[in-house]
């Protein structure tokens, strides 16, 4: 469901028959171009999509007779549609805005070219419709990757994240993180429009992050590309000290790079952090320290045993 207001807002649309209750019934990211319908197939039609027409389908409306275009129109606005966009500013037909009136379809018209509104209208909905959670964590930007700082209350996310702050990286979220699966592989995270920019020092208080260190020091929303647990040292259990393995979590069914970082006083958190942004840039990149070392090992063993052999 998409409020009427939102879209009209993000595609700066006219309204020429407005929505009775203010809703759109829109539940897919896609659209609809159907001069395919129009032009009188009917079997694979859309008709749940928002329905965009553009030149070539007013045009052929245009050209049609008028005992065809009445016959064709009537048909289209039978189904639930669930809204009509007319790009280029085209004029409505005058049987289009008795239907739609009768139906209660609401009609919009656009400025822009029929494919630059297509492309705006997807991007709008995959945003507006995308499967959201939100966790409690921090979200901060560290040399161009999103790091999900989680853990605990009170284990030191947000005096890590300030650190970072500090150090010339970026705020996205404090406290509590939105999350949105925007591609079957890509999560965003974003802070709540209420507390956006705020961050929460036990012992200090409520601090804005964008007035104390400036507008450079805050991103409104960033891709989620690592997950960093903190977690305080726990005597007797093994921790990871070599990084040959990759770890994932989940969320919203995307699978997501996962580290366990475990903390003790005297540990400088946020070079750790750093440290664990760019060893994940290089990763992407095709270069592990991990296995290179364990490469190095092992053929230092195979030299050592051929030298054996030859002796």
């Amino acid at each position: 469901m998409v409020l009427e207001a939102d879209l009209v807002k993000a595609l700066k649309l006219k309204t020429i028959i407005a929505s009775p209750d203010g809703k759109l019934n829109i539940n897919v990211s896609n659209v609809n171009r159907p001069g395919l319908q129009l032009a009188g197939y009917w079997e694979f039609f859309g008709y749940e999509r928002p329905q965009l027409l553009g030149m070539v389908e007013m045009t052929y409306l245009s050209m049609v007779d008028e005992a065809t275009r009445h016959e064709r129109l009537n048909k289209f606005f039978s189904y639930d549609l669930p809204c009509i966009i007319i790009a280029r500013d085209i004029p409505c037909f005058d049987e289009m805005l008795v239907l739609g009136a009768a139906r209660k379809i609401p009609i919009y018209s656009a400025a822009p070219e029929t494919t630059q509104v297509e492309v705006e209208l997807i991007s709008f909905l995959r945003n507006y419709l995308a499967p959201r959670e939100t966790v409690h964590g921090v979200l901060v930007n560290v040399y161009g990757s999103g790091l999900l700082i989680t853990g605990e209350s009170g284990v030191g996310k947000s005096e890590t994240a300030i650190e970072l702050v500090k150090r010339g990286h970026q705020l996205v979220a404090d406290d509590v993180v939105d999350i949105r699966r925007v591609s079957d592989n890509r999560l965003v995270g974003e802070s709540p429009e209420l507390v956006r920019h705020f961050m929460e020092i036990r012992g200090v208080g409520i601090i804005d992050i964008a007035t104390m260190y400036g507008v450079g020091a805050v991103i409104r929303s960033k891709s989620i590309d690592l997950e960093v647990k903190l977690e305080n040292w726990q005597q007797g259990k093994e921790y990871d000290r070599l990084g040959l393995t990759d770890q994932y979590g989940e969320i919203l069914g995307v699978k997501l790079p996962y580290i366990l970082i475990p903390i003790h006083p005297g540990r400088n958190l946020a070079i750790v952090l750093e440290v664990a942004a760019r060893n994940f840039r290089l990763k992407q990149m095709g270069y592990n320290a991990a296995q290179e070392l364990a490469h190095r090992h092992m053929e230092r063993a195979m030299r050592a045993q051929q030298e054996e052999s030859e002796e």
